[in-house]
C-alpha cells in the first residue's frame, strides 16, 4: 500500500520493519539504514493523550523495548534520550500539529493546523508526513517505507476449542490449543488458497472450460488444513472424489490442480485424470467410486504396519458412504490387525441431495466402529481438526489400532457442479454457516482480536493468494491439450508395449511410465 505524502516522498505501508532509503529504488538494499518509529515520539512533547496512548501499546506505534520501558517508568528521561536520537536539524524546533484533511490516496497540508488530539482515526498515515517533515534536511523527498514491527504482535495465543464427543476412549483430545504466529498465518494462507482455488473452478466451469464432473470443497477448508497440521508429510492420505483441497495440501500448486481441472499437458496428472484422479507423494487420490477408497486406505495401513517405518494413513469418506459395507469389512481388518489407520468421516450433512437423517439410522458416524475408538470433532475449526487429528495420529501410533473420526462440516456449494445445492437446503441455511461458522472467518477474528495480526496484513495476503490463483487460471486455460500419442502413457509401472490383438487403431502405441 502506497501513499504519496509530499513532492518525491512516497510512503509503502508492509508489515517487516520501519527503514529510510534515498535511492529512489526500493530494491537497493545498500542504501537502507533503520529509522525507528522514534521520531513520531516527539509529540509527546505536545500531546498528553498520546503519551497516554504509548503506555497502553497502541496498534498504532511501535517502539524498542527498552525505550518503552524507560518511557513508562521515566518519561523525563525518555524525552532526554530521544534528544540523542532525532537529528540535530529538529532538536529543539517547535512541532506544529499534524494535518488535518486526508483523503484515501493522497494527503495534503492544510494552511490551519489543528489540535493533535483532534486529528482523524486512524493516525498513522498523517503521522507520517508529519514525520517527514521532521527528518534531516538530507533526507527530504527520499522514498520513505514504513510499517509495524512483527515485535508488535503477539506470537503465541492459547484458544478454547469444543470439547470432542468420545467412544471408548477414557479422554479424548484437549479442550484447549495453543497456537502461534506463523502457524496462524500458514493455516489461514492454507484455508484461503483453497476457497480461492474452488471459487476459481466454479468460474471456469460455468464459462464451460471444465466439463464433466467437478465436486468443490469450499466451507470444509479446516478439515483439510487441520489434518496435514496435525500429521508429517511422509504419512498417507487417501481421500474421495472432493479431493482438491486435499491435493494440495499435499503439495500440489494451484497452477497444476487447475491445469488438471481442464485436461492440460500442465496438469499434476498430465491432463488425463481431471477433477477426481489427482494424485502426489503420499497421496493416493481422488477415487471416483463411492466408499472404494476405504479399502484401499486400510492396505495402505496395513503395508505401514509391515514395514514398521512407524507411518500412519488417514482414510477419508463422506457421510453418504458410511452406510456401506466395504467400510465394516475395512473396520474389522484393521481392527484385527491393528493398522495404524484414521478412518476419517466428512459429515457435511448430506449425500448428495439427501441429508444425513434421511439416509442413516444413526447419525453418530463417530460410533460406527462399535469396538473402534472414535471422536466427534467440529470441522469448521481448524485448531479443534488439528488437536483431534494429533491425538488419532498418536493413538494409532503407539500401536493401538485404528480409531474413527467424525468431522461435522459443511460444503457451501452443493454435491457437485451440476447440484445448485438450493433444492434440499435453504439458502438461509448455507448463509446463517458462512455467518456464524466460517472456518476462515473464525481463525482471522481469533488472530486479529488477540493481536496476532492485523486486518491489513490479512488483506495483503488476500491480495497474494488472489494474484496467485488469477495467474494459475491463466495458465490452466492457455497450456495446450495433451497430444495424442500421450494417451496411452503412463499406465504402467515399467515400460512394457502395449499390444492389443486384432486391428485396433492403439496397438501401435507404447505406453512410457
Amino acid at each position: 500500500m502506497k501513499f504519496v505524502l509530499l513532492k518525491n516522498t512516497v510512503v509503502s505501508v508492509k508489515f517487516h520493519q520501519v527503514y529510510v532509503t534515498t535511492s529512489e529504488d526500493e530494491s537497493n538494499d545498500a542504501c537502507q539504514r533503520e529509522a525507528p518509529s522514534i521520531y513520531l515520539l516527539l509529540l509527546f512533547r505536545r500531546s498528553g493523550s498520546w503519551r497516554q496512548q504509548f503506555k497502553q501499546r497502541s496498534p498504532y506505534f511501535s517502539l524498542p523495548d527498552h525505550l518503552l520501558q524507560l518511557f513508562r517508568e521515566d518519561t523525563k528521561a525518555f524525552l532526554g534520550q530521544l534528544e540523542d536520537i532525532v537529528s540535530p536539524a529538529c532538536r529543539g524546533s517547535a512541532l506544529g500539529s499534524p494535518p488535518s484533511g486526508m483523503c484515501p490516496k493522497y494527503l495534503k497540508w492544510e494552511a490551519s493546523r489543528r489540535d493533535p488530539s483532534q486529528m482523524p482515526k486512524p493516525p498513522q498515515l498523517a503521522l507520517l508526513s508529519w514525520m517527514a517533515e521532521l527528518l534531516t534536511p538530507s533526507l527530504r523527498g527520499a522514498r520513505v517505507v514504513i510499517s509495524r514491527s512483527f515485535a508488535d504482535f503477539t506470537t503465541q495465543a492459547t484458544f478454547d476449542i469444543k470439547k470432542c464427543d468420545v467412544h471408548r476412549l477414557e479422554e479424548g483430545p484437549p479442550v484447549r490449543a495453543e497456537l502461534t504466529r506463523d502457524q496462524g498465518l500458514q493455516y489461514y494462507r492454507t484455508m484461503q488458497t483453497v476457497r480461492r482455488m474452488e471459487l476459481k473452478a466454479d468460474q471456469l466451469y460455468k464459462q464451460k472450460i471444465i466439463r464433466g464432473f467437478c465436486h468443490l470443497y469450499d466451507g470444509q477448508e479446516a478439515c483439510a488444513a487441520g489434518i496435514e497440521a496435525a500429521i508429517n508429510p511422509t504419512d498417507h492420505l487417501i481421500t474421495a472424489y472432493r479431493a482438491h483441497g486435499y491435493t494440495y495440501t499435499r503439495g500440489v500448486s494451484v497452477k497444476e490442480i487447475l491445469a488438471e481441472l481442464t485436461g492440460r499437458k500442465g496438469g499434476v496428472a498430465k491432463g488425463k485424470g481431471g477433477s477426481m484422479h489427482m494424485y502426489a507423494p503420499h497421496f493416493y487420490g481422488g477415487n471416483g467410486i463411492v466408499g472404494a477408497q476405504v479399502p484401499l486406505g486400510a492396505g495402505i495401513a496395513l503395508a505401514c504396519k509391515y514395514q514398521d517405518n512407524d507411518q500412519i494413513c488417514v482414510t477419508l469418506y463422506g457421510d453418504g458412504a458410511a452406510n456401506q459395507g466395504q467400510l465394516f469389512e475395512s473396520y474389522n481388518m484393521a481392527a484385527l490387525w491393528k493398522l495404524p489407520c484414521i478412518f476419517i468421516c466428512e459429515n457435511n450433512g448430506y449425500g448428495m441431495g439427501t441429508s444425513v437423517e434421511r439416509a442413516a439410522a444413526s447419525t453418530d458416524y463417530y460410533k460406527r466402529g462399535d469396538f473402534i475408538p472414535g471422536i466427534r470433532v467440529d470441522g469448521m475449526d481448524v485448531l479443534c481438526v488439528r488437536e483431534a487429528t494429533k491425538f488419532a495420529a498418536d493413538h494409532c501410533r503407539a500401536g493401538k489400532g485404528p480409531i474413527i473420526m467424525e468431522l461435522q462440516t459443511y460444503r457451501y456449494h452443493g454435491h457437485s457442479m451440476s447440484d445448485p445445492g438450493v433444492s434440499y437446503r435453504t439458502r438461509e441455511e448455507i448463509q446463517e454457516v458462512r455467518t456464524k461458522k466460517d472456518p476462515i472467518t473464525m481463525l482471522k477474528e481469533r488472530m486479529i482480536s488477540t493481536n496476532m495480526a492485523s486486518a491489513e496484513e490479512f488483506k495483503e495476503m488476500d491480495m497474494e493468494i488472489r494474484k496467485e490463483v488469477e495467474e494459475a487460471a491463466q495458465f490452466a486455460t492457455s497450456d495446450p491439450e495433451p497430444a495424442l500419442e500421450e494417451l496411452c502413457n503412463h499406465m504402467f509401472y515399467n515400460n512394457p508395449p502395449l499390444e492389443v490383438r486384432g486391428t485396433n487403431p492403439w496397438s501401435k502405441l507404447t505406453s512410457v511410465s
